[in-house]
Formats: C-alpha cells, sequence, structure tokens
C-alpha cells in the first residue's frame, strides 16, 4: 500500500501470538504453496499491534525465515490497530485528478491524528452511491506505526516492500478462495489473541472496517483468574488440551461468557454498520484467526445471527504438496495463516 510492488514477495504477518509467513508461487491459473512457518510471541511482545520487544521479534523472523529455507527476503507485511483508519469517504470530485488533488485536504476532516504524521493512501470506489461525486476508501497510518514494523523487519534482515492493512489482506484471502454471490453483504472476522479486524464487503469493495480490541488473550486472562490457573494452563485449557485438575464443565461457563462478550461486540459493528452506511442485513460471516476455533464459539454465533457461518479456509483453492506439507497441519493452522495469505497474495498484484 505505501511501496512499490515486487514480483515475488513473502507475506508476514506479525501478530500478537505468533508470527506467520506464507510463501506462494502461481502454479497454472490458481497458486501453491511454497512456504508456510508459524513462531509462537510471549506475552506482551505484540500488544494492539505494536511490537514492544524488537529484538525478540527480529529474532522470531531470522528463525521462522532459517526453519523454512525461506530465501526471498522481500516481504509484503501489515498493521492494524487504533493508529489505523480505514475509512469510505465521498469527495466532490469529478475525476482522478480532482480526487488526488482534494484527498489530503479531506483527510484532515476523517482522521484524528495531524496529517503530518500519517502516511496516506486510498483507492478510488466509484462514483458516490448517494448523490454526485466520487466515493474513496481512505486509509491513514501513523508512520511510527509503519516505523514500528520496518524497523523491526531490517533488524531481521528483510526488505518491507509492501505494507498494507491488516482487514484488506484478510479480504484478500477471501477473495482468492471464495465466490459469494453477486450483491451479497459479506463480513469477514479476523479475531486473533488480543484484536478482532472486521471488514464488511459486497462484490469485492471493502464498505466498512472496524478493528475491536478483544481476542483470545481474554479466554486466557479469564480462565486464569477464575480457575486460579497459570498463563500456561489457562492457555492449554483455552486450546482444549486436558488439565488434570480441570474439568471441562468447570471451564465451559467462564469461555462462553468471553464469547458473549465477542458476540456483543461483532452485534455492535453490525448495528453500527446499518445505522452509518447500509440499512441491510450481514448474509454471511466469515471467521478467520486462532481465536475463531474456541470451542462453541462457532456455535453460539450461528445461533445469534441466523446466517451462514464457517472458518475461512485461506488455502481452499491452492495446490499444497502432500509430500511437502502435513495436510493434516496446514489444515489445522489455516484459519490463522489468513493475513499471511493475503499479503503473500500481493505478489500477484497487477502493476
Amino acid at each position: 500500500m505505501f511501496w512499490r510492488k515486487s514480483k515475488r514477495l513473502v507475506g508476514l504477518d506479525i501478530g500478537s501470538s505468533s508470527v506467520k509467513v506464507v510463501e506462494l508461487a502461481r502454479k497454472g491459473p490458481g497458486y501453491e504453496l511454497v512456504s508456510l512457518g508459524m513462531e509462537p510471541l510471549g506475552q506482551d511482545i505484540v500488544v494492539d499491534g505494536s511490537i514492544m520487544d524488537a529484538l525478540l521479534v527480529a529474532s522470531a523472523i531470522k528463525k521462522i525465515f532459517t526453519d523454512n529455507k525461506i530465501k526471498l527476503r522481500e516481504v509484503a507485511t501489515s498493521v492494524s490497530g487504533h493508529s489505523v483508519i480505514v475509512k469510505r469517504i465521498t469527495l466532490s470530485a469529478a475525476n482522478d485528478a480532482e480526487v488526488a488533488a482534494a484527498i489530503t485536504y479531506e483527510a484532515q476532516q476523517h482522521i484524528p491524528f495531524d496529517v503530518a504524521d500519517v502516511n496516506l493512501s486510498y483507492q478510488v470506489m466509484g462514483p458516490a452511491t448517494a448523490g454526485s461525486g466520487t466515493d474513496v476508501m481512505l486509509v491513514a497510518v501513523k508512520r511510527e506505526k509503519i516505523l514500528n514494523h520496518t524497523n523491526v523487519l531490517g533488524q531481521a534482515g528483510m526488505s518491507p516492500v509492501v505494507v498494507d492493512i491488516d482487514v484488506l489482506a484478510l479480504q484478500n484471502a477471501f477473495e482468492a478462495n471464495y465466490d459469494p454471490e453477486a450483491g451479497a453483504l459479506v463480513a469477514l472476522l479476523n479475531i486473533g489473541a488480543s484484536t478482532m479486524n472486521i471488514n464488511i464487503v459486497r462484490d469485492g469493495m471493502p464498505l466498512f472496517t472496524r478493528d475491536v480490541s478483544v481476542g483470545g488473550n481474554q479466554y486466557t486472562d479469564t480462565l486464569q483468574k477464575e480457575l486460579d490457573l497459570s498463563f500456561e494452563d489457562a492457555e492449554r485449557l483455552k486450546k482444549g488440551h486436558p488439565l488434570p485438575n480441570v474439568s471441562a464443565d468447570a471451564a465451559a461457563p467462564h469461555v462462553r461468557s468471553v464469547s458473549e462478550i465477542l458476540m456483543l461486540e461483532i452485534q455492535k459493528t453490525f448495528d453500527f454498520f446499518r445505522q452509518t452506511t447500509l440499512p441491510e442485513n450481514i448474509q454471511a460471516i466469515y471467521l478467520a484467526g486462532g481465536t475463531s476455533k474456541i470451542e462453541g464459539l462457532l456455535e453460539l454465533l450461528k445461533e445469534e445471527f441466523n446466517v451462514p457461518i464457517e472458518i475461512m479456509d485461506p488455502f481452499r483453492r491452492v495446490h499444497i504438496d502432500p509430500a511437502r506439507f502435513d495436510v493434516g497441519y496446514t489444515a489445522e493452522v489455516a484459519p490463522r495463516a489468513c493475513v499471511a495469505m493475503g499479503l503473500a497474495l500481493r505478489s500477484f498484484d497487477t502493476p
């Protein structure tokens, strides 16, 4: 989004709980998985999308490239959090030249930061849906947020060629693997350890995005507190692994209570979308991120929203050589790899 594109890039997603990488190659009209790796990060290493311990993250990145024998050093990465603004706006501009001339001034009216402190990007969406003018998707990211990532990548010996936004990378992965009905209003939810990215799209156009500071860490914190567990035991229990001194029945109500918090945040987002953007209901929901596999969450959301809901598979249309990859492993980690997959697809952008 902020740099030129390269012919071959590794998608590198720095999340709150782990670093994920995906490398793809063309195979006929589709793609083939070349590399897939994940390296866990400790507590509070990445907070609200900001890297707090640069050396540890740089070390994790170097390890993941070494372990997976990835030779490429040019990467596409992404950012999210409160320093990132993605907003659809309408400009009183009739053509691309007028949009380019007006965008900096208009950005000042829509972002809560000094425009001198941000990197701006935008995409023309087409004629305004209401009235005259042009609809534009505006993206603004604080420069310090971008530098926070690119400096760490530099320490790891990587060259950041593309810096994207998590919600847009998620949409890339979705569109490469799914064909929703024309006109369908689809919600893409990436539920990570500390943040849930929400992107509501129609016909390839992002209509509304939001980052919510809830995620898998809340399950861990609640289990720790309510059942008097260590962080490590709470993490294991959250992931469905049994503990000798805690029954599944004892954990279930605490897990459900956090799932209900997530559900309410999703409902609030959908309500706000209907009030401010389009008075229509979401017709399908796709879940991504490690937290999407929390026991009972999918069923709870299906019960609440009464629409088709499934966990996104970013490799659904990707050729995976069973001689090189454990198919069971790739299926297990697939929801966590959605953003990295979307970033890896930036290799194939049309110049």
